[in-house]
């Protein structure tokens, strides 16, 4: 233990109120990196690629969340993706609902407005109380691998909505493979081999969801509790990929003031933050960060002087470890464990099995 000298009562105080500025300034410099995926895809040295796997692992260490720029994937196939989504949920409730999401093993297709809630808890009886008072405002298409035997895709038929199948397994891919990448230079940034996860993800057991947030009257969100989606932690596996429009509405928690701050949109860019399974797998040292949907700025109706939320479109790319994986501590992690081992399809199913009705 170090000795100091004994203070002045002054010096004492001018010495801890320059402690706590500093602090002040620590936790308040919360903030979601943009980081050049080019600079590790197109890397022409191993210490550059290196360079920004360790600027990932760093980002996600403190905020669990960035944006990720020059990523690969066209904008145009971005945008087509979006335009096919809305053109979906543009369709009669009753050919929507031909495709409702039965059960969470399979976790795929349409979910309606309120069926879903996103919560912190895993608790059901706390979650179906959450859901009779304020449930999610938002509306929801989930798809699968298309390969599977047992548990099916709900696809609309090709006259209902056109090139809708072929636009989304498309995109799935692309996004499984941006995964795979992110994944290496998560390894990589843990000084792990850059290929430690790939056969531990490669039957793509991923989760790819159009989301559409209706409008909606500003006071039916003023209720307690109410949001398009509930606060949560980060999502159930690995990652997840972020596309969105230009609306906005996710904020990130700050885990040191507990203030909620926007994760406002950036052309071009995909938001990606670090999962549940993913945290367990890195003993925490990767934080899974609290985020919600809300409201973003209303906008007054020429017919009722009411505010009213403009529509908004995300889809995002919930990436998994194959269902047959054992998640537990990753070397460099610790020595003691914090999460005894877990299957990672029965963990996320049992997360699933509780959020919706």
């Amino acid at each position: 233990m170090l000795c100091l000298r004994p203070l002045h009562l002054a010096a004492r105080t001018a010495l801890k109120t320059r402690c706590l500025v500093t602090v002040a300034q620590d936790l308040s410099s919360f903030n979601i990196p943009v980081i050049n995926f080019a600079k590790f895809r197109e890397a022409s040295s191993s210490s550059e690629k290196q360079k920004t796997a360790n600027e990932i692992v760093s980002a996600f260490r403190e905020t669990g969340f960035i944006y990720l720029s020059d990523h690969g994937i066209p904008q145009e196939t971005v945008k087509n993706t979006f335009r096919k989504s809305a053109e979906f949920f543009k369709m009669p409730m009753e050919t929507k609902s031909k495709l409702a999401w039965e059960d969470p093993r399979s976790n795929r297709g349409y979910v309606k407005i309120g069926r879903e809630r996103v919560t912190q808890s895993a608790d059901p009886a706390e979650i179906a109380s959450l859901r009779a008072k304020a449930p999610d405002y938002k509306e929801t298409m989930e798809i699968g691998r298309d390969w599977d035997s047992e548990w099916k895709n709900q696809w609309p038929e090709e006259r209902d909505a056109p090139l809708f199948k072929r636009t989304m397994l498309d995109f799935y891919q692309i996004c499984h493979d941006l995964h795979a990448d992110v994944m290496r230079a998560i390894a990589l940034g843990l000084e792990l081999n850059p290929d430690f996860f790939d056969q531990k993800i490669n039957e793509q057991c991923h989760n790819l969801r159009l989301l559409s947030y209706p409008p909606i009257k500003r006071s039916m969100l003023e209720v307690e509790g109410q949001a398009r989606a509930g606060a949560h932690s980060a999502d159930y596996g690995t990652l997840t990929l972020l596309f969105q429009d230009s609306v906005g509405g996710l904020e990130v928690q700050n885990p040191h003031t507990g203030a909620f701050i926007p994760a406002t949109p950036i052309p071009e860019t995909i938001v990606v933050n670090v999962g549940d399974l993913l945290a367990r797998w890195s003993n925490d040292l990767l934080r899974s960060t609290v985020h919600r949907v809300v409201a973003p700025p209303s906008r007054l109706t020429e017919s009722d002087d009411q505010l009213v939320t403009p529509a908004r479109q995300s889809i995002a790319f919930f990436c998994n470890p194959n269902f047959s994986t054992e998640v537990s501590c990753l070397p460099n992690c610790g020595k003691e464990m914090k999460y005894p081992p877990v299957n990672a399809g029965a963990y996320i199913v049992g997360r699933l099995a509780v959020t919706y009705t």
